[in-house]
């Protein structure tokens, strides 16, 4: 009996320490996230979730073989609506979380979102547009950043009749040649205004 009690224990304490571990998480709003309307420090949660596919299985998401070497994708238990269209597939590719859609031309929901062409072929198609660009100062460093988020749409050769929509999120260090306004000074305004 003595074999059993410790193994037991560990057994009925589990769902406690999961449930406090859950409560314990930043809430994650993919739609929220997919379609630009959150911060680079929103997108940060999903960096443990990007790194440990179990995380993700913890939260629903059914990690997808590989068909893209720069993607993790994953199929949601719950679908969500982003861009007005319900989708179960996502991807995140290093600062960047899309919805896969099944849309053989993306032009059209390009053209919705009101996204400037950057490149427009046969075979591929992107556009996109810069949200947000601010300057920002790192809390640990004190070192001045620009934040960026970039709204994109675009389709890939890995995926056929599919259409990536998304953004990326991003931390960058100014130009040499630029000097960044302190952040409550920043004449910096959310592009497209």
């Amino acid at each position: 009996m003595k074999n059993i009690l410790p193994p037991l224990a560990l057994l009925l304490l589990c769902p406690l320490a999961n449930a406090q571990a859950a409560k314990s998480a930043p809430a994650i709003d993919l739609p929220a996230l997919i379609e630009c309307r959150q911060s680079v420090s929103d997108f940060a949660a999903l960096a443990p979730i990007a790194n440990d596919p179990l995380k993700a299985v913890a939260l629903g998401w059914q990690p997808l073989p590989q068909g893209n070497l720069f993607m993790n994708e994953y199929v949601l238990n719950t679908p969500i609506t982003v861009f007005g269209r319900r989708v179960e597939h996502i991807a995140m590719a290093g600062g960047t979380i899309i919805a896969v859609f099944d849309l053989a031309d993306p032009r059209s929901l390009a053209k919705a979102l009101e996204l400037e062409v950057g490149y427009d072929t046969p075979e591929k198609f992107m556009a996109g547009r810069e949200l947000v660009s601010r300057d920002v100062i790192d809390a640990k460093t004190g070192e001045a950043l620009i934040e960026s988020v970039i709204l994109g749409v675009s389709n890939v050769q890995t995926h056929p009749g599919k259409t990536l929509a998304g953004c990326t999120y991003s931390l960058d260090l100014p130009a040499e040649d630029e000097v960044p306004a302190t952040p409550a000074a920043s004449t910096r305004t959310p592009a497209g205004n």
